[in-house]
């Protein structure tokens, strides 16, 4: 049995969500834990902010994470949960490129411990454009991957009087658009980056999750607690031309959230000198 299994297994694991997520979780967590999985019955996810932006998100998103844990548990009676949470927009290192940062979060009350991952990623078809005739709808739409990918539509993107979400179908998307451009010239069209809509999106959760699930199998040294893992880069990787520090990294912060151990592991990308190209001395 590994290590792990003794904090988890036989024990019932909710995966708080609405949108399919429990088809690339379940099982793995179910295989690698041993829980037995059951999915969200009660809480409404939405509750704390839609994608389409009708419900706007009353936290950020790791404390958005967290209530969708801690809100579903206390509602359906559970002590251990699992939830993601995902945001979309410009990366933070790629300028004009959309990212998808998905976080997952474990959350144990019973051995209060928490273990948290998260996945930035250039693989996404996260987009949206005001379409103004079928021409612009169909290119939008193959952009997008459409009909694997959902998409929205309504009458301007700060619109929510009317709205219709989860298309998938050419059909039904060319009549959405007559019927929304009836008496004006435009719609919005957008990407449903909801799980269940968007194969791109389940992938980066899969993703995430088999992330998270290394951090759980990495035990405290102090306290042999699951989710020892990484918290900070450290840079300063030192230049081999003019021993200058760069921004390289040079070291990695390990951290338990449960006794706050901390320890560096040093060159965690298996290099201890940098290639002056990389210094802001040699190469400014």
């Amino acid at each position: 049995m590994k290590i792990s299994q003794n904090f988890f297994k036989n024990r019932d694991l909710l995966i708080v969500t609405k949108h399919k997520k429990e088809q690339v979780i379940a099982p793995l967590f179910e295989k690698e834990l041993g829980v037995n999985c059951f999915v969200s019955r009660d809480f409404d996810t939405d509750s704390l902010g839609t994608f389409s932006g009708e419900i706007p998100r009353k936290y950020d998103a790791l404390e958005t994470l967290k209530q969708k844990c801690l809100q579903a548990m206390e509602l359906e009676g559970y002590d251990l949960a699992i939830a993601t949470e995902g945001s979309f927009g410009n990366h933070p290192a790629v300028f004009f490129a959309a990212a998808n940062e998905e976080l997952i979060l474990l959350l144990d009350k019973k051995n209060e411990i928490e273990i948290l991952e998260r996945v930035i990623s250039l693989d996404t078809n996260f987009d949206a454009q005001e379409i103004h005739s079928k021409e612009m709808l169909f290119a939008f739409l193959e952009k997008i991957q459409f009909p694997s990918h959902g998409v929205i539509i309504k009458d301007k993107k700060q619109d929510w009087n009317k709205i219709k979400k989860g298309i998938t179908s050419k059909e039904t998307i060319e009549k959405c658009f007559e019927d929304f451009t009836k008496n004006k010239i435009s719609c919005h069209v957008e990407t449903d980056m909801r799980a269940m809509y968007n194969p791109t999106r389940m992938k980066i959760i899969k993703e995430v999750s088999l992330k998270l699930m290394n951090k759980i199998n990495s035990f405290c040294p102090s306290c042999n607690n699951p989710g020892f893992g990484v918290v900070k880069a450290k840079a300063g990787l030192l230049c081999s031309s003019c021993s200058m520090p760069t921004r390289s990294v040079s070291a990695h912060v390990y951290n338990c959230q449960k006794c706050n151990y901390e320890t560096e592991k040093m060159y965690p990308n298996g290099k201890s000198i940098e290639d002056p190209m990389y210094c802001d001395f040699c190469n400014p």
